[in-house]
């Protein structure tokens, strides 16, 4: 097992017992790249120098300095600073660098995620702590409640949400925790400075009942081995055609013909039967593309474009 990120003791009220959180995530991309210089193909390096060595003499290259001489400083006027040592950071009086307090509990539906930000599994810390573990997470499921609190590390303080981790069965996942570190509310921008110049329009009951279908057709338990990174994908191949010498692919956003107008109500009546072919033959058809309605032919509404058979991005070799 992975070495914990973070160990300490979760506290509600006079309820205490000891956790480790792991990180619940892992970078899975192949693909990674290193800066070149295009004149050498020699692999570019980075290094830390004195802001004054480059001032005296800007084409030579300067000297190092050592990672043990670097410090963190806080300018509190210009050119002047303060050095913070890393042991003055480490003793800083920050409770909650050992202790997550429960300050309230709160309902799994009321966790906006738009303030999750990461997932950590959390285990009791051994086998004393693990009856304690195992009420409190038995009662977060039960009563479907998230419990708040404030964690500190990775140099700051965040809000933590910690909950039942979902049961699958008899799997072991199913007797552990899950937190969520969480933004406040200030990192969030204001949505309605994007929202307020949407227009207004007029929801036509019949258009809503044939989305409302559409969403249901369409509607299936989520199985999160079904997405794959397809950026990561076309990585790959990209980098092994130029190892082989082969034609690099491109993709070629062909645009749409303009043909048969159709209006909002036959293209959610087709997208439907559409769903309904799809179930029954596993082929998907293609999907339609949003335009105006040209003003020859005026249109209610939102009006769709029907696309050419072959209107579609897709990839072709150079």
């Amino acid at each position: 097992m992975a070495r914990p990120y973070w160990s300490g003791h979760i506290q509600i009220s006079l309820v205490s017992f000891g956790v480790k959180l792991f990180v619940a995530t892992e970078a899975k991309g192949e693909i990674r790249f290193h800066q070149i210089s295009r004149s050498t193909g020699e692999r570019v390096r980075h290094q830390k120098v004195l802001a004054s060595a480059l001032e005296e003499a800007p084409g030579e290259a300067a000297a190092p300095v050592e990672k043990d001489e670097i410090v963190k400083g806080y300018e509190y006027s210009k050119d002047q600073y303060v050095i913070i040592e890393p042991s003055e950071i480490a003793n800083l009086r920050v409770p909650s660098k050992h202790t997550v307090e429960i300050q309230q509990f709160v309902s799994l539906d009321e966790l906006a995620p738009e303030y999750l930000e990461k997932p950590y599994f959390v285990v009791p810390e051994n086998d004393i702590q693990a009856e304690a573990f195992a009420v409190v997470r038995a009662a977060l499921a039960k009563s479907k409640k998230a419990g708040l609190g404030k964690i500190a590390f990775g140099g700051r303080e965040h809000i933590l949400a910690i909950t039942a981790a979902p049961t699958d069965g008899q799997n072991s996942e199913s007797r552990g925790m899950m937190a969520y570190t969480m933004r406040y509310q200030e990192e969030l921008r204001k949505p309605a400075e994007y929202f307020s110049d949407i227009k207004k329009v007029a929801i036509d009951k019949d258009s809503l009942e044939l989305a409302e279908t559409l969403i249901k057709k369409r509607t299936a338990k989520f199985d999160p081995s079904k997405f794959t990174d397809g950026y990561e994908a076309a990585l790959k191949e990209l980098v092994e055609a130029k190892i082989k010498h082969a034609p690099i692919p491109k993709d070629e956003v062909v645009e749409p013909k303009r043909g048969q107008v159709i209006n909002l109500m036959d293209a959610l009546r087709k997208s439907v039967q559409g769903s309904d072919a799809t179930a029954a033959t596993g082929k998907k058809k293609p999907p339609m593309s949003v335009k105006e309605a040209p003003a020859a032919k005026a249109t209610k509404g939102i009006a769709l474009v029907k696309p050419a058979a072959k209107a579609t991005a897709r990839r072709k070799s150079a």
